[in-house]
Order: C-alpha cells, then structure tokens, then sequence
C-alpha cells in the first residue's frame, strides 16, 4: 500500500500517518476487497446493515407488516363506528358548545347520518357498514382500535405524523425504524417497500423517507404503472458479465474514496444501493409477475374487475412480498376526502378495497403467515358528524383528528375484539383513548421493539419514533 511520506522535521508540511484503522480501511481500496465483500454480501445473515437482528422482545408474533394506508381520512362514522344517535339529529344545526364559531362556521352546519346501514359481523359481533360485505367474512381475524387521536386536521402534516410521528416530515418512516431495529429476511430485496397510485400521496416521498437514518433504510417506491422498477432490466447487449465487472471498477474506486473518507456514510449506501440492485434483478421480475398466480387466487382477489384489479394486485404482491422475506409494505389507496357526496364517494371507495383485502387476510392466514403478518388499516385522522347540506344530498363530514378508527389484523394482535369507543356523535374518542404515538409504540412492540430503546443519535439527542415516549396500548396485543 503506498502512503505518501512523513517528515518529522520543524517547519514541515505535516502529512497523513496511516493508522491500523487507516489500513484496514485502506484495505478496500484493491480489487481484491471487492470478491471479499462479495463473500460478504452471500452471507445472507452476518453482514449488511440489513441483516436480521433480534428484537427486544423474543416473544412477538409479528415478523412482518403489511400497512394499508387510506389517504385522505375515512370516516370512522361510515365504515367500523356506528352512531345511532345521528339518526335523532339528523339535518338538525351543530354548534360546538363552548367555542365560538371560527370563520369556516359561520355559515350553518348541520348534523348528518350515515348513509350506510350497519351489520354485526362474525361472532364476534363487529360493527361493520353492510356494503363491506368481503371483510365481513374474516371479521374475527380484525381487532378494532377507536380511540386513537391526532395532533393536525391538514392532510399532509396528519400524513406526515401517522407515517413518521412528525407533523412536519423530515423524520423516519415507520417502515425505516422497523427495518433499523430488525433488519430483513431477503437481502436481494429492499427491506421496506411502498405501493403507492399514481399520485404520490399528500406529502409525497417524504412519508416514506429515512430522515435522519442512514439510508439504507429509506422506503422503496414501486411505480404502479409500467416497469415497476425504472433500468431495472440491462440494455440490450449488457450480460450481468459486464455489469458485474462494471461494478467491481465501481466499487474499487468507491473503495478509495472510502479509505480517504471512512465517515462518509451516504458513499456506503450508495455501493450497497448498487449491488442491492445487481441482485434485485434477479429476484424482482420472479415476484413482480402476478401471472404464476392460479387464477381462483387472482379471482380471489379481484383482480381482472374494473373496480377492484388496481388494489387487488397491489394486496396480492404485498402478500408475494412478505413471503420473500420483506420486513415492512405499505399501500396507498386515496381519495378518502369526502366533503360531500358520502354514500357515493365512500361507497365507491369501500367498493374497490373491501374484496382485495379480506382476499389478503384469508390468504396469509391459508398460507401459515397471518399470526406473524401485522395488517394495519387506518387513515391519517378521522371524519366530523356534521357538515350536510340541508335539503340536498351531498352530505359530507370535515376533517376530525378527535376520533379515528384503526384495525389490526395478525401478528399477535386481539383479534375479534373492539378497543375504545367515542361519545354518540362520534365527534370524540372517550374510552381508551390514546395518542397516535402510543398506536406506533404499541405496533413496535408487537413486532418486538422497544421505542424507548430503539433510537439513534441526531442533533444532539437520542431521537425516537414517538418523538418523546408513549405507552403500549395492552388491550390491542393478545
């Protein structure tokens, strides 16, 4: 290795003196370094910030999560959270008794019932809105959470906080924390994988960044129409031959910057984002293709309909995602802003997700993978009882970050139980009331982490996904 001279003298230029540290580091730069950490990189379960790691907690069921995000706020009051009392007062004045008016209330607003009549589903008896007829069946398999508020009636400050925990983006993702604190089964896949529509939601990729985490563990977005993965198959004439070798130069000359800059952290994300994708080639378009699938799964799902094939394939390539060792998966579904318009908004609404996800839920549960799959279900904040327009139909309910339902399904969750309740409006969350920090404290332990002791170093403290601390929600773990 050749270092570049030391003159000890007074008055001389003061040159760099390779340490023992400098020459392990220096060791990255020869070529030979690059077949080592090819060696590395085959062992699936030592090396690699991805490795899987153990948590904190040996006794969690859930291993994986499958989150299914409906942007733009359900109504708890439509879907999961009957309000008989809303039959009484219907079309009668809301006023909200101690406050005055803000200049959004100064015209008349008016209380409004569900347009969607209500069944107890499975035995447990869930409260569900008739027209979500597929998940009825698996009623049994879902815990209910309605206690949980929000800090922010905007979407994208609401998105930010139920994604990272922070109103005002910029932190982790939940699916970047989990991946930092367990690492991933598959190494030839990324870790944390989203399936967004077409328009990324309010927020953007924020929702999913890796903040201040290395960035390794940031979310991979899979386009939803096209090639899924852009460049992800060589050019014409390419042999994965002369990619490999093209990566070997790379990583070579990477290597030397990295003996020169040892701390540069986003350098060695980058090399490991190269190789990651080397391999993906190969195991990508295999988990991509929906094709292999029999066609009574794909029917399950309900793909091939108008209505249900673009959510139906997205559930279906979750589940072939987590069966490939993937830690976390989200999936949008948006549109859930329903100022007016309800019953036609809502019901359209319920109409494309209710078949793909029942279908999901029957499917990990037939395959083994349901008790260590966490599903999650939720918006980013709740729905008002008021906001109709007297006289007409296009009654609507605003933003509410007072009362939300959230539903679990799997991964050592209560199944088959209702936790919390709101007060008969459904304007607020009055038993088990908890804060969405205490939601992702509670899905952090039913993976098996601490949020009190999975943090990292950042601006001058040890940072959290809760921001601050919060308590584990033990109604919703079985």
């Amino acid at each position: 290795m050749k270092t570049r001279p030391y003159f000890p003298c007074a008055g001389a230029r003061a040159l760099h003196v390779p340490t023992r540290r400098d020459f392990v580091y220096g060791l990255g730069a020869s070529l030979g370094s690059v077949a080592f950490s090819a060696l590395l990189a085959d062992d699936k379960t030592k090396a690699g910030p991805l490795a899987p790691k153990p948590g904190h907690f040996p006794d969690a069921k859930a291993k994986h999560v499958i989150f299914l995000l409906m942007e733009g706020g359900p109504s708890h009051i439509d879907t999961f959270d009957p309000k008989p009392m809303l039959e009484k007062m219907h079309l009668k004045e809301f006023v909200r008794e101690g406050k005055q008016k803000s200049a959004m209330e100064s015209g008349k607003r008016y209380y409004v019932r569900s347009p969607f009549r209500f069944i107890k589903a499975g035995q447990s008896g869930a409260d569900m809105a008739e027209n979500w007829s597929h998940l009825a069946k698996v009623a049994d398999e879902i815990c209910f959470f309605r206690g949980c508020t929000v800090d922010s009636v905007n979407h994208p400050t609401a998105m930010y906080q139920m994604n990272t925990g922070n109103r005002f983006g910029g932190d982790p993702g939940i699916g970047s924390w989990v991946n930092y604190g367990l690492g991933s089964v598959n190494q030839d896949l990324p870790g944390f994988i989203v399936l967004p529509e077409v328009s990324y939601p309010q927020g953007g990729a924020a929702n999913w960044s890796n903040g201040y985490l290395p960035a390794h563990y940031q979310g991979t977005p899979l386009r939803p129409k096209g090639s899924p993965i852009l460049d992800l198959s060589p050019p014409a004439g390419v042999t994965r031959e002369h990619q490999r070798k093209n990566l070997d130069l790379i990583a070579s000359l990477n290597a030397a910057h990295a003996a020169e800059h040892p701390d540069h952290a986003e350098l060695s994300a980058r090399m490991d984002s190269y190789e990651l994708a080397f391999r993906m080639q190969m195991q990508v378009p295999e988990t991509l293709d929906l094709s292999k699938e029999s066609d009574k799964t794909r029917e399950a799902y309900g793909i091939g309909k108008d209505t249900t094939d673009a959510f139906g394939r997205k559930c279906l390539l979750a589940r072939k995602l987590v069966e490939k060792g993937v830690r976390f998966v989200q999936l949008y579904h948006g549109s859930w802003d329903s100022h007016d318009y309800i019953e036609r908004a809502h019901g359209n609404l319920v109409a494309g997700v209710d078949q793909p996800i029942a279908a999901l839920i029957a499917d990990l549960k037939d395959r083994g993978l349901l008790e260590s799959t966490l599903i999650v279900w939720c918006g980013e904040f709740g729905r008002t009882p008021d906001n109709g327009v007297r006289g007409g139909t296009a009654y609507g309910r605003d933003h509410n970050p007072n009362a939300m339902t959230i539903w679990l399904a799997g991964g050592g969750c209560r199944a088959g139980h209702t936790i919390g309740a709101t007060d008969d409006l459904g304007m607020e969350a009055i038993d088990g009331k908890a804060h969405v920090r205490d939601f992702h404290v509670t899905l952090l332990r039913l993976l098996g982490l601490d949020d009190n002791r999975l943090t990292f170093y950042h601006g001058g403290r040890f940072k959290q996904l809760s921001q601050f601390g919060g308590r584990v929600i033990d109604n919703l773990i079985a």
